[in-house]
């Protein structure tokens, strides 16, 4: 029924159900003891974060922390906010979200729409569940690549006592000339900043960085270096694609989508791909956050055998819902 509606609209409706059903008494104990799969052989220890299972929910469901404390009881072991801005911008003109239901997949070119960090942080000081939260930032759209390190300090400073761990967002297609802050001179920048930022503060936080697919192996090993030299904590490995190969849906109704990130079944592989690349260059001392077209259980398990410690849902969870979550979950503490 729900794919019958514009998916924003719809999106919205749903965070407004979500939240309605919860405030029920007892509906979150029931959503929790549906959903949940409690198992020690489920939990995931990086830097000093332990992760009650390895399942999360990736960046871009929840851009303004509105949801958390609900999402939490769907059985993530983790909830990633944003993307997050310094200041509040409303993102690229509507419509900006499609389904591709022939190809189980969502182009999305949202452009960072949200409230600003400042009205982020106000929501994450009335913080419930224990569930881990992690912090995805970036830069406003009108703030030149020059100044980008500028508007990811704003957003660390600003959240470093409301999240436990923290997200670097220069992979999104859908910001001009964001992705080109991949590249090894201005992303050393930003993380030797944040790095220095973080080593001055009482508790040190992981400090993630999220790529694209689309980059060539050569553009990764460079990234791969940056990391290790900049000392950040991991990767986030994918964000959407810009790739339109391979398709089912009509190319007429994709060209008239337009620009875009792709998510969903079509990135599975390719996202796989860069998991297992990463994981080989690095001999698997590198933590790995795989995220990218996780459908099905299968997809979640060939994610954590390419080397990824946790995975992300994200298109999965719209298609499937919060069944998913569970039947991965059940069926690692199985393994």
């Amino acid at each position: 029924m729900f794919f019958c509606f514009d998916p924003e609209r719809i999106h919205n409706i749903s965070f407004g159900l979500i939240r309605f059903s919860l405030k029920i008494p007892f509906a979150k104990s029931i959503v929790a003891s549906l959903f949940q799969q409690k198992s020690k052989k489920l939990k995931v220890k990086i830097h000093d974060l332990e992760f009650e299972n390895p399942v999360g929910l990736a960046a871009g469901f929840d851009k303004d922390a509105k949801l958390y404390d609900e999402l939490s009881c769907f059985g993530f072991g983790f909830v990633e906010v944003g993307t997050v801005t310094p200041k509040p911008q409303e993102g690229n003109p509507k419509p900006r979200l499609f389904r591709l239901t022939r190809d189980n997949g969502i182009i999305n070119r949202m452009g960072f729409n949200n409230g600003g960090v400042e009205a982020m942080v106000k929501r994450l000081k009335q913080r419930k569940t224990k569930v881990i939260i992690g912090g995805n930032i970036g830069k406003n759209k009108v703030t030149p690549n020059e100044e980008a390190i500028k508007d990811y300090e704003i957003c660390f400073q600003a959240l470093y006592d409301y999240v436990d761990y923290f997200v670097v967002n220069v992979s999104s297609p859908n910001t001009p000339g964001l992705r080109s802050l991949q590249e090894k001179g201005p992303l050393l920048a930003i993380l030797n900043r944040l790095m220095y930022l973080n080593k001055t503060k009482a508790k040190e936080k992981a400090i993630f960085l999220k790529i694209a697919p689309d980059l060539e192996w050569s553009q990764i090993d460079e990234v791969i270096e940056v990391v290790q030299e900049s000392g950040i904590h991991g990767l986030i490995a994918t964000n959407t694609t810009i790739n339109r190969t391979g398709l089912q849906t009509d190319s007429k109704i994709v060209e008239g989508i337009g620009n875009g990130g792709l998510s969903g079944a079509p990135l599975t592989n390719k996202a796989t791909e860069v998991i297992r690349y990463i994981s080989e260059k690095t001999n698997g001392q590198l933590p790995i956050i795989g995220v990218g077209g996780i459908m099905t259980t299968e997809d979640a398990i060939a994610k954590l055998n390419a080397g990824a410690s946790l995975i992300q849902l994200y298109s999965g969870f719209i298609y499937e819902g919060p069944t998913l979550v569970k039947s991965i979950n059940r069926a690692l503490s199985k393994t």
